[in-house]
């Protein structure tokens, strides 16, 4: 049934057709890598997992319509576990779908208890026995975020709605307050582990949560229905409307400038947006946990901690957009943007743009192209279709002229392109040879070999670009390439380049001798703060020093910012780490000889 209804859900057409099956019954293979960035950034991305809330709605629909048939309170119950239990099986009992089913399960045995009001009593209740039953759940963000908004909503929430009553009517003020609540417990752990926080969360679930139970129920009777395909046709046409009206909710609130703020992951990242959740509960519940002098010095700290935090902000957004030139030095010829574990970088001569990769978030892609004043790009290189190397492009589509791409294997990648092309733009599959101009520089792709039979796709199949002239010092962008495919680039290199992008993140899978040939002056290493990998790697590292490359990072380093003056290399770097600005070195910045 789940299978058909995924077939019959993606018929219809987008946007909203891949997202209903993971609204109704949490299947999300037909969500596209774009809208899921977007659901993720727009604080959306619950509604696709199977959790409480798909649980109450199914409940709350059942006993709402057995009560409307005149059944009692028992009946009604009854009928509520029999058809949760029958939500369970058609979406997987996976560990989140258990956890959400047993927390209903035990609401509902409260109702039939007589005791409506223990809902405090009822998640410590299934906290503690989940955790008995699986330990391990305790150490699992998904079970962490779960209990905090559930809990958000029983404790949090009702304080909030009556202190914002104060302000607006009381229906609106619940209608903010449950969102708002669950944001306020969710965020310090969110911040543990997530490199970057949702300030458009609140407001984008007040715009999609009114359509989701339309689209949960309709959608479900739609996969019930499937015995009955022209009934399930219709149910699932009725519940592509509101199916859509989330998707385009999560697309646009994901790209207003702004709408999430980027942190390092940890204890300190916690620690902070705790204090202002709290600050920020403080000042609209309009009461605190303390009482009398400690009441009111409790109200000054939040209204201080919130000042201090906007005015932070707002600095920050201004030197983000109006303020953006005055942040960086005008002469800049390539620049790597921070978009985490993945690669971005920028080429620029006589104002015209070439991008190389964008990541995998649109958001650090899009902030590096605002600092920059960048709106439009000449020329999009994607080196191969790794996630981390081509996960943002949808978010630049529109706005690119040529596109130049590695080998194409699977239907994804397809489709990434088709849609590059609706937004105007040509694509090229790049192969060693090929040539053009960007401005006054020249730019050259070194590799791959046009059908290669060796290296098909992939890391190894990485479009190698070579640019140099017009202002741009003579550059080596090595993509994801392997020891054994910088062995055979080897021979196609003549001279020293005086910027080399090191490949894949400088792992250790690198060929010592393509370094020590190039002489490169700086070694720019992309990669993520902590990452999993341990991307650079010390013996990478070790390599280009011998070299006689300078090494930056921008995991360590930010940004980074590289240019000419009086033929000698500038570097400028988002944050210092011990690096100095200014001039680094000269090496052959046009010439290769």
């Amino acid at each position: 049934m789940r299978e058909d209804f995924v077939t019959r859900a993606t018929r219809l057409p987008e946007p909203g057709a891949g997202l209903l099956p993971g609204l109704a019954v949490g299947d999300t293979r037909a969500v596209s890598e774009e809208l899921n960035a977007a659901m993720l950034t727009s604080g959306l991305s619950h509604l696709t997992a199977v959790s409480g809330a798909n649980c109450a709605i199914v409940v709350g629909a059942v006993v709402w319509f057995v009560g409307i048939c005149g059944g009692g309170r028992r009946l009604r119950i009854v009928a509520a576990l029999t058809a949760l239990a029958a939500f369970v099986v058609l979406v997987t009992p996976e560990p989140s779908v258990i956890r959400a089913s047993v927390m209903a399960g035990l609401a509902m045995l409260t109702l039939l208890c007589g005791r409506p009001s223990a809902g405090l009593g009822v998640l410590c209740l299934a906290v503690t026995g989940i955790l008995i039953s699986d330990p391990w759940l305790a150490a699992t963000p998904g079970f962490a975020l779960s209990a905090a908004a559930t809990a958000a909503l029983i404790v949090l929430a009702p304080p909030l709605s009556r202190g914002m009553s104060r302000w607006m009517p009381q229906p609106l003020a619940l209608a903010i307050g449950i969102p708002i609540a669950a944001q306020l417990a969710c965020g310090p752990i969110i911040a543990l582990f997530a490199e970057q926080q949702s300030l458009i969360g609140v407001p984008a679930n007040m715009l999609a949560d009114p359509a989701a139970p339309i689209a949960t129920v309709v959608g479900l009777l739609a996969c019930l229905a499937a015995p009955i395909p022209p009934l399930a046709d219709l149910l699932a046409a009725s519940a592509w409307l509101p199916a859509a009206w989330i998707a385009t909710t999560a697309t646009i609130s994901s790209s207003v400038p702004g709408g999430t703020a980027l942190v390092v992951p940890g204890i300190g990242a916690a620690v902070l947006v705790a204090v202002l959740s709290g600050a920020i509960g403080i000042l609209l519940a309009g009461a605190t946990p303390f009482r009398g002098r400690a009441a009111q010095w409790s109200r000054i700290a939040s209204v201080a901690t919130l000042v201090v935090a906007g005015g932070l902000l707002g600095g920050r957004m201004l030197l983000a957009g109006p303020l953006v030139g005055t942040t960086v030095p005008e002469d800049w010829a390539i620049a790597a943007c921070d978009v985490g574990q993945g690669d971005a970088l920028i080429v620029r001569s006589e104002e015209r743009i070439a991008l190389i990769d964008t990541g995998m978030e649109p958001e650090p892609l899009t902030t590096c192209l605002g600092a920059l004043g960048i709106d439009r790009i000449d020329l999009l290189v994607l080196t191969h279709f790794d996630a981390d190397h081509v996960g943002a492009a949808g978010s630049v589509a529109g706005r690119v002229s040529t596109v130049l791409h590695g080998p194409v294997e699977s239907g994804d990648e397809r489709r990434l392109l088709a849609r590059l092309r609706e937004g105007g733009a040509q694509t090229v599959e790049a192969s060693a040879g090929l040539h053009g101009t960007l401005g006054g520089a020249q730019w050259r792709v070194l590799w791959p070999r046009k059908n290669s039979a060796a290296f098909p796709a992939g890391n190894d199949a990485s479009v190698v670009l070579e640019i140099a002239g017009g202002g741009v010092p003579r550059s080596l962008f090595l993509g994801d390439l392997s020891a054994v495919p910088q062995r055979m680039l080897a021979s196609q290199l003549h001279g020293t380049y005086a910027v080399v992008k090191v490949a894949h993140h400088g792992s250790a899978d690198q060929d010592p001798t393509l370094y020590a040939q190039v002489r490169p002056s700086v070694a720019i290493f992309s990669a993520g703060a902590d990452n999993d990998y341990g991307h650079p790697r010390a013996e990478t590292i070790a390599t280009t020093e011998a070299a006689g490359a300078l090494t930056l990072r921008t995991d360590l380093q930010g940004r980074i910012l590289i240019g000419l003056e009086d033929e000698a290399l500038t570097v400028w770097t988002e944050r210092q780490d011990d690096i100095p600005d200014g001039v680094v070195g000269t090496a052959g910045v046009d010439d290769p000889e």
